[in-house]
């Protein structure tokens, strides 16, 4: 049924998706240079935050260009359904990952609270972060234009992650322009708190990853979708037993619709292939499994 339906995305969008990830992976090594430099040159505990955040940054985007790879291969003998779970379980790696230098984080800043020392070279602090600022954004642009193309979740959860980087790095030219005009303790704050966002965003990953190896259903909206979709065919009776889940970029709906008991076997496969292809308009890369039930079995039910 994989194979039959087109489950495996073009070969253009493919390209789009590891070339997204790789993107990725070059900004993160390009930040993290320029970081390390600022940190060296200014002692900023909100640049120590940023540097952390773009080694966080260049871990999750290694895992995610490899796990994105291998999510993308064909269903085989052995892996029927696809290798889309490895994006869940990459997620859940990168966020016991983050947790770790997250935690980190925040004790090295509160260490700073109670014995602050004085930023030096504040031009070089201001410069590398807002050149992060703006290759950010550039990174961030091409991903959501990658994102309406492929409806890549990998690509789409990188790309919240780098915007959340736009407003850590705001955050950090706010600390360094509040020590420069006097306050002593605004730098090691602001540091605290963008470790405290940063856990808070790893638990996020976690949770969000552990409901897609758990076979969550679709959220709400698109369930609700499925179904008017489905009961919209002037054949259709009724929908009953919708099921869904994901699995990297697939995903796979189930359901049952009820057909007038007359209809011959080739009629009622036609009017369900006629469900399948207004539920694949909306959904383009889902594994879509349709069963038929007569009228007479579901009035007797």
């Amino acid at each position: 049924m994989l194979e039959k339906t087109n489950r495996v995305l073009s070969k253009k969008s493919e390209g789009l998706i590891v070339w997204a990830t790789r993107a990725s992976v070059l900004v993160a090594l390009i930040l993290l240079t320029v970081k390390c430099y600022a940190w060296l040159e200014t002692g900023s505990m909100g640049v120590l935050a940023a540097l952390v955040d773009s080694l966080l940054d260049l871990g999750a985007s290694l895992i995610n260009m490899f796990a994105v790879r291998y999510a993308l291969m064909p269903a085989d003998e052995e892996h029927r359904f696809g290798h889309g779970k490895a994006e869940a379980l990459a997620g859940l790696g990168q966020a016991v990952f983050i947790v770790g230098s997250a935690v980190f984080l925040i004790l090295y800043t509160l260490e700073r609270i109670i014995y602050p020392e004085q930023l030096e070279s504040f031009d070089v602090g201001f410069s590398v972060i807002a050149f992060s600022m703006v290759l950010t954004f550039i990174l961030v642009a091409y991903q959501r234009y990658v994102v309406k193309l492929t409806g890549s979740i990998a690509v789409k959860a990188d790309s919240v992650h780098y915007a959340s980087d736009l407003v850590t790095n705001a955050g950090i030219l706010l600390g360094l322009g509040l020590y420069y005009m006097g306050w002593l303790y605004s730098d090691p704050v602001i540091g605290l708190l963008i470790g405290l966002y940063i856990l808070k965003c790893a638990l996020e990953i976690g949770y969000e990853s552990v409901q897609l190896l758990l076979d969550r259903e679709l959220p709400e909206e698109e369930q609700r979708l499925i179904h008017e979709l489905a009961t919209k065919h002037p054949d259709v009776i009724e929908v009953h037993d919708v099921r869904t889940r994901q699995s990297g970029q697939t995903k796979f709906i189930q359901l049952h619709l009820v057909l007038e008991g007359s209809l011959t076997l080739l009629e009622a496969h036609v009017l369900s292939e006629e469900v399948e292809s207004s539920i694949r308009k909306e959904f383009q890369y889902a594994d879509i499994l349709i069963h038929q039930d007569p009228h007479t079995e579901s009035s007797n039910s």
